[in-house]
């Protein structure tokens, strides 16, 4: 499809780049900017300025935050005795959305990879002992997602932090061995939390 105007295609480019955005869809909606008044435009464009300016990470978890420390960090009913290791903020929102779970989190970033050349040190896992050796919680829930990437960081972070006084468990097998955690329907995660099992390199 040949696009007339080469800043329309550019638009379109961009807008492809976005994970799930295909150039048919791209291009409508390119088309769909290009028919708002300046107003609209400008605040779509500062919207998207702000996203890549003023959001932050909790320097404490790793969550997204418009502050130095997250809301759920400094929340004085959230329970800091049990941290949850999650790999992103969609799964922040999805254990959240449960309202099954009160104690903090520890956002690594992403999963160790290394097919894609991600490893540990691209992700927010050094930090976690020494937030345990700050905090000295009572547990840590490895709830990733029962992907092969999510067992073996489930794998790597148990090895750095078995020596520690606390317990530790995972997510119980209530979401499918395969799935991603975000896209669990919130009954099924909601109960895999609550159901959660004493860490074991059997299983």
């Amino acid at each position: 499809m040949q696009i007339p105007s080469i800043y329309l295609e550019q638009a379109v480019d961009q807008l492809a780049s976005l994970p799930g955005v295909g150039r048919r869809t791209a291009l409508r909606l390119a088309l769909d900017l290009l028919q708002r008044n300046d107003t609209a435009i400008d605040d779509f464009v500062t919207a998207l300025s702000a996203l890549k300016d003023k959001v932050l990470r909790c320097l404490t978890c790793g969550n997204i935050s418009d502050t130095p420390i997250c809301g759920i960090c400094s929340h004085p009913k959230r329970d800091p005795s049990i941290i949850c290791v999650v790999e992103d903020i969609r799964d922040v929102m999805a254990i959240e959305s449960t309202s099954t779970f009160n104690g903090l989190y520890h956002v690594l970033g992403g999963l160790i990879s290394p097919m894609d050349g991600i490893g540990p040190q691209a992700l927010n896992i050094s930090s976690l002992p020494l937030r345990i050796e700050k905090s000295a919680p009572k547990e840590i829930i490895l709830a990733l997602s029962p992907t092969m990437e999510g067992d073996t960081t489930n794998f790597y972070i148990y090895k750095k932090i078995k020596d520690y006084n606390l317990l530790i468990t995972r997510i119980s097998r209530g979401i499918a061995v395969g799935s991603e955690l975000q896209y669990a329907d919130e009954l099924t995660l909601g109960r895999s939390l609550q159901q959660r099992q004493v860490f074991d390199l059997a299983q």
